[in-house]
């Protein structure tokens, strides 16, 4: 559906390495590194953080990245974790959502709630 997405960000050296971090173990890198901004990818950057531009106060956004398995949940948070984000949920199943919607999610830098999740059953 989409291209790309942009954030911004109040603090971009906080965000990189937030982002640095939880994007790894989803097999995502800095696939474009402008200094600001800054776009992660696999083969291209879909994903773009840059400094705050425009706009007063703070509007949370909650964006979910793809996970390939369970274990890059799980690594996803922990990386997530080490970097000191705020835990919003730990990774687990969400039968609400359907029967295989293993999630966890977390804080980023600005407060965006930020999920990664698998909808393959248990592996």
């Amino acid at each position: 559906m989409f291209d790309h997405v942009a954030l911004q960000c109040a603090d971009m050296a906080a965000s990189a390495a937030f982002y640095d971090a939880v994007l790894t173990p989803l097999g995502q890198r800095r696939a474009a590194d402008l200094g600001n901004p800054i776009g992660y990818g696999t083969e291209r950057p879909v994903f773009w953080i840059g400094g705050q531009r425009t706009g007063d106060g703070f509007r949370e956004t909650h964006f979910a990245f793809a996970a390939d398995d369970r274990a890059a949940v799980d690594a996803f948070f922990a990386a997530a974790v080490k970097v000191g984000a705020e835990v919003l949920n730990e990774p687990a199943v969400h039968p609400e959502y359907h029967e295989n919607y293993y999630a966890a999610f977390v804080r980023d830098p600005d407060g965006n709630n930020v999920e990664a999740v698998c909808h393959r059953g248990g592996e």
